[in-house]
């Protein structure tokens, strides 16, 4: 795309504010919660690999696509890229009961007061639980005579809590990440209160994520209170799928007078899917919120009056929590070409906003940030536009790597649920969803434009 000119800039402002008249006067906020109060409810089973969690969201996104008017790349009418990948589930009964040695017994569920790390296999039983801490690694001796052990069936609770001596601190460190000749693992880890401020005492341990492969020992993560239990009883019921498929969801409209080049609005839908039968993770922030926002302006621009010249496309992601796997895969496969796509514009967590937004690339592509910065002055829609440079760490990379010009922008300030139970509909408070949105049309029509 070449780059726009300080000369057309004013012109091109016009034509934004022209665009902005028509789109600020409803609100996206009630069709933007619609979509959220769905993506993040218990029926999409968090959007992951189990119960497929994920397929069924892509289906009620290609569902709206199809109400919308949108057009296939496929000739099949399927607005669907299947691809296929490894992955480690949780389909079964995740359970751990915490028994002190005065017979003192507690029972939780995962997500609240436990987690199991992502790659662990399938455990049950009852078992001992020693500690491998500070106590033990006081002396060489100590250390020697705790690894000389039988640890081949019990849970090993790695406390690192109060050992200041680097050796020993990688030492035990080391033990978690290479575990050899033991039943599992415990790592008691600090317990956050989410939101209290605001009377919602959601709970979390540190975030959870997705592996591609499933290890030997179970690691379990639990609240640094319980440190002190003597045995616990445990149900892990882990999968290995070698070779799931899953699936981005992708339509487009067509441009009335330049068809062969698109503008592109993208946002992953997938998330962390369950822990177990009973525990799902919502990701209503990362990303129903961004998924809104994809729905939002694929609803926008289905309006005949609002038609651009260009073509734009609108691609839900699938597998960005597994690896950015989905756009990688839409890059190496793309459903036509990347050197048509004049500007992208990947949404990932974008439902708070009191401190502004991030978008990252922007060192990259210096005069379409400094645009949007001046869109955004001119119609005051946020408080802050904050550049950032390259980073991995969402679906525009690839496009990135394929000197295919884009943003990644995501909001600041809000609730600090990521990853957790805690990323929930209910406290999600798209603060400054409309103005961005509004931000986003603007920023389209004078690329549309140039």
């Amino acid at each position: 795309m070449p780059r726009l000119t300080l000369s057309l800039l004013f012109t091109l402002l016009l034509l934004a504010q022209l665009a902005a008249q028509q789109s600020d006067v409803v609100s996206q906020l009630p069709y933007a919660r619609s979509i959220i109060d769905t993506l993040a409810s218990p029926s999409m089973h968090g959007r992951g690999y189990v119960n497929k969690g994920d397929k069924i969201a892509a289906n009620w996104i290609s569902n709206e696509f199809k109400k919308f008017g949108l057009l296939s790349f496929n000739k099949s009418g399927s607005y669907e890229q299947p691809f296929s990948f490894p992955v480690n589930t949780f389909p079964g009964k995740v359970e751990m009961t915490f028994i002190w040695k005065d017979g003192r017994r507690e029972t939780s569920d995962p997500g609240e007061h436990f987690i199991v790390r992502s790659s662990s296999p399938s455990v049950k039983g009852n078992f001992k639980v020693v500690r491998f801490d500070s106590s033990v690694v006081k002396t060489e001796a100590g250390i020697k005579a705790f690894l000389a052990q039988n640890l081949k069936k019990v849970f090993v609770l790695v406390d690192t809590t109060g050992v200041r001596e680097k050796a020993k601190r990688d030492l035990l460190v080391n033990f978690v990440r290479f575990p050899r000749n033991v039943k599992g693992i415990l790592i008691p880890v600090q317990l956050n209160v989410m939101h209290e401020h605001e009377g919602d005492n959601c709970t979390k341990l540190n975030p959870w994520d997705f592996s591609q492969t499933q290890s030997l020992v179970p690691v379990i993560e639990i609240e640094s209170a319980w440190k002190t239990v003597s045995e616990i009883d445990i149900i892990v019921g882990a999968k290995f799928i070698r070779n799931y498929t899953s699936q981005n969801v992708i339509g487009y409209i067509r441009g009335s007078q330049q068809p062969d080049s698109f503008l592109v609005f993208t946002a992953h839908y997938d998330h962390l899917g369950q822990m177990g039968q009973r525990v799902y993770f919502p990701g209503a922030n990362d990303n129903a919120s961004g998924v809104a926002m994809l729905m939002c302006l694929a609803k926008h621009y289905s309006n005949p009056a609002n038609r651009p010249k260009c073509s734009v496309v609108f691609i839900a992601f699938g597998a960005e929590e597994v690896g950015l796997i989905g756009s990688a895969w839409f890059c190496r496969n793309p459903l036509f070409p990347l050197n048509s796509i004049k500007f992208l514009i990947n949404m990932d967590i974008i439902g708070t906003g009191d401190e502004g937004i991030t978008v990252v690339n922007a060192t990259l592509f210096d005069e379409d940030f400094k645009l949007m910065q001046k869109l955004n002055a001119q119609r005051s829609y946020l408080p802050l536009i904050k550049p950032r440079g390259k980073a991995a760490i969402s679906d525009h990379f690839y496009f990135t790597e394929r000197d295919v010009p884009c943003f990644y922008i995501y909001t600041m300030g809000g609730i600090r649920a990521y990853h957790d139970t805690c990323d929930r509909r209910e406290t999600l408070p798209l603060t400054e969803f409309d103005d961005l949105f509004l931000l986003l049309v603007d920023f389209a029509s004078v690329l549309d434009a140039a």
